[in-house]
């Protein structure tokens, strides 16, 4: 049985995957199977368990993350970025990973906060704003026309590349 307090049982590990993997499975949820993203959405749950108790994110982190793709989307990158950093091989000039790891969860928590959410209550995310009746002819139009995605390709420095060039080679 894993020990919701135990970091090291929470490692991801597929179904059907052999017990030593060289590299954490990548998470993107739409990619796996209903089976599979159930099984990993607990083992998120268990993590995000965890981390609420260890860094005291609990009025952070609402009951309700699991209603809100983008936290989860947020909670699933330091998860993976987790696994490796604290289960992954230590690799050279990587010495202060878990600080850079704990930096990052810092720098994620008001992306984790959900003010709406705040009070114990779930309050539904805002609906999705359907796109204008043709919204996807006028970008396929833009894509055509537009001087940003038609003009020629020319490098930022090639002028400067130039000029130093004839610098080079100027007569002497």
């Amino acid at each position: 049985m894993s020990d919701p307090l135990n970091p090291a049982d929470l490692w991801p590990m597929p179904p059907g995957a052999v017990a030593q993997q060289a590299e954490p499975q990548r998470w993107v949820w739409a990619a796996m199977e209903p089976a599979e993203r159930r099984m990993r959405m607990r083992e998120l749950a268990t993590w995000v368990a965890w981390l609420r108790t260890t860094f005291e994110l609990h009025n952070v982190v609402t009951h309700c993350w699991y209603r809100h793709s983008a936290v989860v989307e947020h909670l699933t990158a330091l998860y993976a970025g987790w696994t490796r950093t604290y289960a992954g091989e230590q690799q050279p000039g990587r010495e202060l990973a878990e600080a850079d790891w704990i930096n990052t969860l810092h720098a994620f928590t008001p992306r984790l906060q959900l003010a709406a959410c705040a009070t114990g209550t779930h309050q539904e995310p805002p609906m999705t704003v359907p796109a204008p009746a043709g919204v996807a002819e006028d970008f396929e139009l833009h894509l055509t026309l537009s001087d940003a995605t038609s003009a020629p390709a020319v490098h930022p420095a090639a002028a400067e590349l130039s000029r130093r060039e004839a610098e080079l080679n100027a007569p002497l």
